[in-house]
């Protein structure tokens, strides 16, 4: 990545995704982290099945049948019988759903304005920094 694109924006959205990668140890930080794996999982797969979505995200089908639950109560994902095969339900992400995955995870959402207020050297500094972090192995 160039340094030029050095920005308080997009660094405190990269940070804010390794915050959840690499040091997301807080309650709600994992469930947010688990919440967008699924949602995302459900995105590459749609329409989805619940047994796709499991796979994809590595867990099994009881677990992640909650989990869907409490993502169609929030509203971010539609399920619906598949058209196919009426015992099997179709999974996909709703509008809103689609909004919270194209925003960046709210590891910290003062971070951004903390960051506009320091230089333009020190905001490639910590580019650099999480290039760095970037590139650690999981």
């Amino acid at each position: 990545m160039m340094w030029s694109s050095a920005s308080p924006v997009r660094l405190a959205e990269r940070f804010a995704v390794l915050v959840e990668r690499l040091g997301g140890d807080t309650i709600a930080a994992r469930a947010s982290r688990q919440q967008r794996d699924l949602l995302e999982a459900i995105r590459a797969n749609a329409p989805a099945t619940l047994r796709s979505v499991a796979a994809a995200v590595g867990r099994g089908e009881p677990a992640v049948s909650r989990a869907v639950d409490a993502l169609v109560r929030a509203g971010l994902v539609d399920r619906a019988a598949d058209p196919n095969n009426r015992r099997r339900l179709a999974l996909t992400l709703t509008e809103a759903g689609e909004t919270f995955l194209a925003q960046p995870p709210a590891a910290d959402r003062g971070l951004e304005a903390r960051l506009a207020r320091i230089s333009q050297s020190e905001l490639r500094a910590l580019e650099r920094g999480i290039e760095i972090l970037e590139r650690l192995p999981r």
